[in-house]
């Protein structure tokens, strides 16, 4: 009965708001996104997010004023782009990747600006939703949670013999921490020998990928991890000379030259995001009872460049992966998506 009185006074009060911005003539919204890190995965959800409220301003007659700012990292710069938007007024705030999300549901606990965030892998884990279904605060927004045994499934898919699995990732990411625990404990019952290299920047993710080759592992697993993908382009050709296959989170890896990526589709996550700033804004949503969205983790992204590098044969690989896949699309090297 309380569920059900939520939902009902939660509709009630989401009417409320339409019916009031519909009374006042509001058609001009002023949003600001902050970007965490430039790389192609972000990128492409930005991208996506200005071509789905584009599509919506025509549709609903309505205009969005977009401010957009890239942290790259910095904390204190992020700080200060999120303090910019408050100064600005803006009727709502974009979160792409967790420290940023994190950082603006701390900054706006009081002034209650709509936030959507995206590419959050577990909003949950990381405090920043109270729950999926229910977020229970000023935001919510789009997650790409990342299936790690799915992953793993596809490095023994392709090398059943595979006895060394390097993890390359950069521990301060939120978006690292369950996936490499996870990955660790999988491949820890398969007696699978697992060794952690890690980086922070691009100079400490390059030296990390030297080590991986001078280790002579088998394979390498990443997460969706944005320092190691902005420094995917750098170390992609060291790995595929030693003939050491990278396993990742994402299809912008393997854009960037990285063997494989498994995950969301970006372009759709950044579509669906735009929907959920537009239901706030336009129709009231309330962000606090506005579920956050999940992915469909299933297409597996290969580099046909590398794959030809590390001696696989594509198509074999692709007939190895088809069990553990809802596809398996082909892509070579690029810096970024068309």
């Amino acid at each position: 009965m309380k569920k059900i009185l939520a939902i009902v006074l939660s509709l009630v009060l989401a009417c409320s708001l339409a019916s009031l911005a519909l009374a006042e003539g509001k058609t001009a919204y002023k949003i600001g996104i902050c970007n965490f890190v430039d790389d192609a995965s972000l990128n492409q959800i930005i991208e996506n997010i200005r071509a789905r409220l584009g599509e919506i301003s025509a549709e609903r007659n309505v205009t969005f004023e977009i401010a957009e700012d890239n942290c790259n990292l910095d904390g204190s710069v992020m700080q200060q782009i999120i303090t910019n938007f408050i100064t600005d007024e803006v009727d709502l705030m974009v979160g792409v990747a967790t420290p940023v999300a994190m950082t603006m549901q701390g900054m706006t606990a009081e002034n209650k600006i709509p936030v959507v965030f995206a590419a959050v892998s577990d909003p949950v884990g990381s405090g920043v939703v109270a729950s999926l279904e229910a977020p229970g605060a000023n935001l919510t927004g789009t997650s790409d949670y990342l299936d790690t045994a799915a992953v793993l499934n596809l490095i023994f898919a392709a090398n059943p013999e595979a006895k060394k699995v390097a993890l390359l990732y950069n521990p301060s990411e939120d978006s690292s921490t369950n996936p490499i625990a996870e990955a660790k404990r999988i491949l820890g019952e398969k007696g699978v020998e697992v060794k952690e290299y890690t980086g922070s920047n691009a100079s400490e993710v390059m030296l990390a990928a030297e080590a991986i080759v001078n280790d002579g592992m088998d394979a390498v697993f990443t997460p969706t991890d944005n320092t190691i993908m902005s420094a995917e382009l750098s170390i992609y050709e060291k790995l595929a000379e030693a003939k050491i296959p990278h396993y990742t989170g994402a299809d912008s890896f393997a854009l960037n030259g990285a063997f494989l990526g498994y995950g969301v589709d970006y372009a759709n996550l950044g579509r669906a995001t735009g929907d959920m700033i537009a239901a706030i804004l336009l129709d009231g949503a309330d962000p606090a009872v506005t579920p956050v969205m999940t992915f469909d983790n299933g297409t597996a992204t290969v580099n046909t460049e590398t794959c030809a590098a590390i001696g696989f044969d594509f198509e074999t690989v692709k007939q190895a992966f088809a069990p553990f896949c809802t596809q398996v699309k082909e892509i070579t090297t690029a810096e970024s998506f068309q």
